[in-house]
């Protein structure tokens, strides 16, 4: 399974960006896709998850929105009201099977895209 991810760019606080991720081989409605950002300097961190509903980190609830679109086969993360510690490499990951882990952790996902670099100026 290859994830491609894209949509990454430069914005102004306060501004929208969309991240969109198409898994090869895989269905979206089947899996488990995730989001997780790592910031320059620091460890990679859980942005957003969807398997039956959406599940989102404190940091972005209410400014982000991860939504799956079958059709297109393609999971995006909406990102609005964008804030300077949003800066990050985005990255998107796909489960395999059945999951064990909690999804906010990495180990709960067997693929992961190259990442998309986000950059937001204050």
């Amino acid at each position: 399974v290859q994830l491609q991810a894209s949509g990454g760019g430069f914005m102004q606080a306060g501004g929208s960006l969309r991240l969109s991720c198409a898994p090869s081989g895989r269905t979206v409605s089947r899996i488990v896709m995730a989001w997780f950002r790592q910031a320059a300097g620091k460890e990679r961190e859980f942005v957003a998850a969807f398997k039956s509903t959406p599940s989102y980190a404190d940091s972005v609830k209410g400014r982000f929105t991860i939504s799956r679109d079958s059709a297109k086969n393609t999971v995006y993360l909406q990102m609005d009201s964008l804030k300077s510690e949003d800066t990050a490499v985005y990255y998107c990951a796909a489960g395999s099977g059945v999951i064990t882990s909690s999804l906010r952790t990495g180990s709960a996902y067997t693929y992961w895209g190259q990442g998309t670099q986000v950059t937001v100026s204050s």
